[in-house]
């Protein structure tokens, strides 16, 4: 990972190894985005391809196609993280190196999927690069 992915983030046993976007848990097997058994915490995953589970407070804006090849954000993801602001947890570029993930606190609500911009806070697995995005 090129950052250190911070601790608010970390504490959290809610992560898994990944197989591409695919949640496994260590033991290579599929893991559910809704059984608490087959996630582990931070530490048994950090050396390996990873992510995590949103829920329990825990919410991420999955913005998708929103850097250009000139590494301009798209409107849409600047109004988010202007929205966002300071209560944004961690940013970081998405395995595409095109879109942002937003992790945030949240309370648990029905999914908004948009073209560019999407909200989950329950039931999703977020592949986390640890490439960290300052705005």
């Amino acid at each position: 990972m090129p950052a250190a992915v911070p601790s608010t983030l970390t504490a959290l046993p809610r992560w898994t190894r990944r197989l591409g976007k695919r949640p496994v848990q260590l033991s290579g097997k599929p893991a559910s985005s809704t059984d608490p058994s087959t996630w582990t915490t931070h530490e048994r995953v950090a050396r390996s391809d990873h992510g995590v589970m949103l829920g329990e407070g825990l919410a991420c804006w999955d913005l998708d196609g929103v850097i250009d090849e000139d590494g301009a954000l798209h409107p849409d993801a600047a109004a988010v993280l202007r929205s966002v602001g300071t209560r944004a947890l961690w940013v970081e570029r998405s395995m595409s190196g095109r879109g942002l993930h937003v992790f945030v606190r949240g309370e648990e609500g029905p999914a908004r999927v948009g073209q560019r911009v999407s909200y989950y806070s329950w039931g999703r697995f977020i592949a986390v690069t640890g490439d960290r995005y300052a705005a």
